[in-house]
């Protein structure tokens, strides 16, 4: 086996999803095991995520088993140390079971990958059509990578809470929601934004979307195209976007740095904005 020697000082992902593929690479350039993979379960069934063959296909990526028929369960089962089957058609554990048979032999070595709070997110294994003598080296990379996976796991949770409350998304009523923006608007938050209106307005089934502005610290020319890409982008899956909350300052800057409004529905708030698309808003009269 090559020299397993690493490290992490330049491991620095965007997400989980950068992470484990890079993970597997870099392992699997220290290793010599013909598949790395990290799989998902639900307790159900557990799903291939990432997967890095370098001879044969063992696995692909997506495939789906029933949990209770996986090596994973046995990693699951095993705690927090590292599984390891040299010879699986040696083991108790895992000669009789029906992926031994298709493999015809072979080895697995295994981890969980947890989330902080002790939930069990899936594993990272080591799967191989040989039999292997697993090295203490190789043990110990397994337990620091899933130790790593299980911190960008919880890092990716948090970005996607703060991302989320970042650019708020309320939903109204069946098909109708309201997108509040505040604050200053830079590149990134501006990408952010868009994203999510996208995201939100297909996972919500809207037919419209109404973008309040009133709490846009100043309007630039980044605001502007950000403008005009969430309406057009929403318009071209079949979105109506209503902007509101457009002050006189706001509107003045906006046509100076060439914002074209001509196909643009403008509302000045939410109550004119739900009006216009045939909602009223009524007072109960509620006495003690």
């Amino acid at each position: 086996m090559q020299n397993t020697s690493f490290s992490t000082q330049k491991m620095i992902y965007k997400n989980f999803d950068e992470a484990a593929d890079n993970i597997l690479k870099m392992m699997s350039g220290q290793l010599d095991i013909n598949t790395l993979f990290i799989a998902k379960n639900d307790r159900c069934n557990n799903k291939i995520m990432k997967v890095l063959n370098k001879n044969d296909v063992l696995l692909e990526e997506g495939g789906t088993l029933p949990f209770e028929q996986t090596f994973c369960k046995l990693s699951v089962d095993h705690g927090s140390k590292t599984l390891m089957i040299p010879d699986i058609t040696l083991s108790d554990l895992t000669r009789d079971m029906v992926v031994t048979k298709n493999l015809g032999g072979g080895s697995f070595i295994g981890i969980p990958i947890y989330y902080e709070d002790g939930e069990n997110y899936g594993t990272l294994c080591g799967l191989d059509n040989r039999p292997h003598n697993f090295r203490e080296d190789v043990i110990e990379l397994f337990e620091t990578m899933g130790s790593l996976l299980t911190y960008v796991l919880e890092l990716d949770d948090a970005y996607q809470q703060i991302r989320s409350l970042s650019v708020p998304l309320i939903p109204i009523t069946k098909g109708v929601a309201a997108l509040t923006i505040i604050g200053n608007v830079n590149e990134q938050r501006a990408d952010t934004i868009i994203s999510l209106a996208l995201e939100k307005s297909q996972d919500l089934a809207l037919d419209y979307l109404i973008i309040d502005l009133s709490g846009i610290e100043k309007i630039n020319e980044v605001v502007s195209y950000s403008l005009l890409k969430i309406v057009n982008l929403l318009q071209l899956i079949g979105v109506t976007p209503i902007l509101t909350g457009i002050t006189p300052d706001v509107a003045i800057k906006a046509i100076g740095i060439g914002f074209e409004t001509d196909d643009i529905l403008i509302q000045s708030n939410l109550e004119q904005a739900l009006k216009k698309i045939g909602f009223t808003l009524h007072k109960n009269d509620v006495r003690g």
